[in-house]
């Protein structure tokens, strides 16, 4: 009975250590205990780390090792001799029996690396695909890649192994028949990726079939999907069957219908500005009132004030991201909004030219938002004047809530080490914050320049000031290179 609850015991810790890939590999080498409950979670989906092209072609190796006496003979009787050992070893484990995640561009690009002639490489896939689709594995994610044409939902024993998909990405080039295939054998997808290729502009009718037929599909991210008006409506029209159940949401294109305002469970939506809106009415009356995380780049102020307005107070994440060729007004009407609607508020990255006026509206969001944790703030100012960086140091400083420890600071000219050097001396008596600054202009200068400001930092967290500290060296790009840090 102990020994039973310490493998139970151990199964919970392998669980939450999973992610450490690296690491894990050394828990093989324990036990037998040990390695016959690691391999499992190793093998659930080997593309989740970046694997070198030798380790690509050992991999191969161990999948066809897999291959049936069936399988081998067909390849043997093809004339293809030249991927198999002279003595055939069968692998200590049934590793792919424990493949749940199935990247089938993964697969491709292994085949490539086992130096397999082209005019050989549609009867080995048709083999692999065999071994990973039959009725004694269970798939839960699978991602069809580009151009990808092989029927796998014909494959024999696929409605076993697929009729369990918790989670399908695909690309609209992919035939139609297939998408139309699985929609009768996967019912349970609960998150679905859907890449449109611009270069494709046919209606796939197959993925509208597919999202009609889930039962409770909960997160969907939609990529480039504006390719035609007439296929967005469909899409749009198929996810409000599900208005029910979808909770998380990300678009790259305006909407062209109201299909947004029927998902009212929404809890998280992530919009990224791809091309012009130029129908702002199905924003009209649009209302998220359990929406907790928003995430928007590059959208118009006057829809991110009317969605940041219409949330009923549940948002505890805000992140507008604005790049520095986007022109940037009136973002005192988005803080504005944000504190007077979201006093639930914990995390914020906040976009915004170099405009003064956004400092006396921070004083009134850091006294309201008094559960405020983590603010990120991202100061375009690049303009024939500086922005107050030492106005809103001093604010930050003396009005900041007790929760809020973590900053970063992006700004393209430098930093003035005497501000942040006052904001350091007002922070004491206060819990040591956590700090991250960036410098846009540092990216075209010599890292030696900014040691001053990397001694100052180094002095107060002596001091108990600072608790921990990263000076980045960078050009911004993106939002998703200045995100919240451990």
């Amino acid at each position: 009975m102990m020994l039973q609850l310490n493998v139970d015991i151990l199964f919970l810790i392998f669980e939450e250590l999973k992610n450490d890939m690296k690491s894990f590999y050394s828990y093989l080498l324990v036990n037998k205990t040990w390695c016959i409950m690691t391999v499992p979670i190793l093998w659930r989906d080997p593309n989740i780390i970046s694997l070198s092209d030798e380790a690509k072609s050992k991999l191969f190796d161990v999948i066809f090792l897999h291959l049936s006496k069936e399988s081998r003979d067909i390849l043997k009787n093809r004339g293809i001799n030249n991927l198999f050992t002279e003595t055939y070893q069968h692998p200590l484990f049934n590793y792919i029996s424990f493949w749940k995640h199935l990247d089938l561009r993964f697969i491709e690009g292994l085949m490539f690396q086992g130096n397999i002639k082209e005019s050989n490489i549609f009867i080995i896939k048709n083999e692999i695909m065999k071994l990973f689709i039959n009725e004694n594995t269970r798939i839960i994610h699978l991602y069809i890649s580009r151009n990808f044409n092989y029927k796998v939902h014909s494959i024999p024993g696929a409605e076993h192994c697929l009729s369990g998909l918790e989670s399908f990405s695909c690309r609209s080039c992919v035939d139609q028949s297939i998408l139309e295939g699985l929609s009768s054998i996967c019912k349970s997808i609960k998150r679905l990726k859907f890449y449109v290729d611009s270069s494709n502009v046919n209606i796939n009718f197959g993925i509208i079939k597919l999202i009609e037929a889930q039962k409770n599909l909960n997160e969907v991210y939609l990529f480039n999907y504006s390719v035609t008006k007439s296929f967005e409506g469909l899409i749009e029209k198929s996810l409000i069957k599900h208005a029910d159940t979808i909770q998380y949401l990300k678009i790259s294109s305006a909407p062209v219908t109201k299909f947004l305002s029927y998902l009212v469970n929404l809890s998280s939506l992530e919009i990224e500005f791809m091309d012009p809106w130029n129908n702002l009415n199905n924003f009209e009356n649009f209302s998220v009132p359990n929406l907790k995380i928003l995430r928007t780049k590059h959208v118009p102020f006057n829809i991110l004030v009317n969605l940041i307005e219409n949330t009923k107070g549940h948002l505890t994440e805000i992140n507008t991201f604005y790049n520095f060729n986007y022109e940037i007004v009136n973002t005192e009407s988005i803080i504005q909004a944000i504190y007077k609607n979201c006093l639930n508020l914990k995390y914020l990255l906040f976009s915004s030219n170099n405009s003064n006026s956004i400092i006396p509206e921070f004083k009134t969001l850091l006294i309201k938002c008094q559960f405020l944790n983590e603010l990120i703030l991202l100061i375009h100012d690049h303009n024939d004047y500086a922005f107050s960086w030492d106005k809103l140091f001093i604010i930050l400083a003396k009005s900041s809530p007790i929760s809020l420890l973590r900053f970063k600071f992006y700004s393209i000219s430098m930093f003035n080490l005497k501000d942040i050097a006052l904001f350091f001396y007002n922070w004491k008596n206060r819990n040591p914050m956590t700090l991250g600054i960036c410098n846009n202009n540092s990216y075209f200068n010599k890292r030696s320049k900014n040691k001053p400001l990397e001694d100052l930092c180094e002095k107060y967290k002596l001091k108990g000031i600072i608790k921990k500290y990263i000076i980045e060296y960078s050009k911004l790009v993106d939002y998703k290179d200045f995100t919240a840090f451990n």
